[in-house]
């Protein structure tokens, strides 16, 4: 075959499918119907079972990100929800998701311009620039930006600064304040081009960091300074708690630090060593924060620790790449749950590493893991609390089989208690840099 499909090519083509009885069919029904209900393996789904033999303790209703890729801070806020819920004895919480992205927003917009600043003698049609000047506010996030703006922030409960509806909807809010950071950017850099001084560079990022909060308060609503918080446990006791800041609020009655936590990667890609920490260069929210630090290990220590962080009653936050053989429907993650293979008669051989180099596959989600499934110690499926309100799965509860942790599981962060001391030196060395665009750099949505 030359460089150009021939009309011989295409009639060759057609030739060949026509003969191909099952593809006709395939066709027939495709045409018609989701090629997910009809690529369904029956023997799989027949297989869903909503119990486990570990689970941890204090569970509470789904919650819901609505229209928004605020997954990470979901999945961080319902760690932390499990542990106060059990501290007071709790039917139910959730903290605030609105006040947690409004400062998420903020950061991010100030981490862009520090950027723009330090890359400003580039010109904008330099890789780098380009990356930046791509998505400098978009919803998404890793563990490390989550601790960066709770340390700093501390939250709130859900009633103290409940949601908007561009927090639920973010799509445009994130269009327009992404096209004044453009603007922004487009300033200070010609700033930066005309030889002004660091005073007034640093005074003009002041000004359009004042505009974007404005932007913010519109959007989401003013975060709260102070405020009271008042419980009724499952017992129906009332308690009342006066006076308090969100730092005051997240250092007294949360208490967890989030320092003490490790993300564990599985990248299996030629060049990536196991038992080597990498960062992503030009990844992060908060400007002078914990950058972004992954432990590499193999997918079975991932399973290890995790499988001990749930038997010690700890749920772990994890990132995968959510869309491949998933049915929200049903809430089931499962590589045997379509056979695509078969209904389009061909194969699908990439493998892990392979989709990673080839841009087939990324981490695209984050949740919790809240229980495990072991059959003579070994797991065979893992239960999930998903961020997509309460109308799939077990009530938003979803089941991940083992065989798909293996192809589609990226990260998990488990309490450093729970890692050897080996692992955590390991984990604290100095990282080795990924460049900005690398597929270990990308955000949970």
């Amino acid at each position: 075959m030359g460089k150009e499909i021939s009309l011989t090519n295409v009639n060759n083509y057609l030739a060949k499918f026509k003969s191909n009885n099952q593809a006709r069919i395939s066709m027939n029904a495709a045409t018609r119907t989701d090629v997910r209900k009809l690529a369904m393996n029956w023997e799989a789904f027949r297989e869903i079972d909503h119990t486990f033999s570990n689970k941890v303790s204090g569970e509470m209703k789904a919650t819901s990100q609505m229209r928004s890729g605020r997954c990470w801070g979901f999945a961080g806020l319902n760690l932390l929800r499990i542990y106060l819920g059990r501290k007071y004895k709790l039917k139910n919480f959730e903290f605030s998701q609105n006040y947690f992205m409004f400062y998420d927003k903020l950061e991010k917009a100030n981490y862009f311009l520090e950027n723009i600043i330090e890359t400003a003698d580039k010109n904008t049609g330099d890789r780098l620039v380009m990356h930046l000047l791509d998505s400098p506010i978009q919803d998404g996030g890793q563990w490390d930006m989550f601790v960066n703006l709770l340390m700093k922030y501390g939250t709130v409960p859900k009633k103290v600064m409940a949601e908007s509806y561009h927090s639920s909807h973010s799509a445009q809010m994130n269009k327009l304040i992404t096209r004044k950071l453009r603007e922004c950017a487009k300033e200070l850099r010609a700033a930066v081009s005309s030889g002004s001084s660091k005073a007034v560079i640093s005074r003009m990022k002041d000004d359009m960091l004042s505009t974007i909060y404005q932007m913010l308060c519109i959007s989401l609503g003013t975060p709260p300074e102070k405020f009271d918080w008042s419980i009724r446990d499952k017992k129906d006791k009332f308690k009342r708690f006066t006076d308090m800041t969100p730092q005051s609020f997240f250092k007294k009655h949360v208490n967890i630090n989030l320092n003490d936590f490790v993300c564990l990667i599985n990248d299996p890609r030629s060049f990536a060593e196991y038992n080597k920490t990498y960062t992503v260069e030009y990844l992060g929210n908060v400007s002078g924060g914990n950058i972004i630090r992954y432990l590499n290990l193999k997918t079975e220590e991932l399973k290890k620790y995790t499988i001990k962080s749930i038997k010690a009653d700890d749920p772990v936050w994890f990132g995968c790449d959510v869309g491949k053989f998933f049915t929200r429907e049903h809430g089931v993650m499962d590589t045997n749950l379509f056979e695509f293979d078969k209904f389009f008669d061909t194969n699908f051989s990439m493998n892990k590493a392979e989709r990673l180099d080839y841009g087939d596959s990324v981490m695209t989600h984050a949740m919790l893991f809240t229980g495990v499934d072991l059959k003579d110690k070994l797991p065979v499926k893992w239960r999930v609390e998903n961020s997509w309100g309460a109308d799939h799965g077990e009530k938003g509860f979803d089941i991940m089989t083992d065989p798909w942790f293996d192809q589609f599981m990226y990260e998990v962060v488990v309490h450093k208690k729970h890692l050897t001391k080996k692992l955590i030196s390991q984990y604290n060395a100095k990282p080795i840099g990924l460049p900005p665009w690398d597929p270990m750099g990308s955000l949970a949505r």
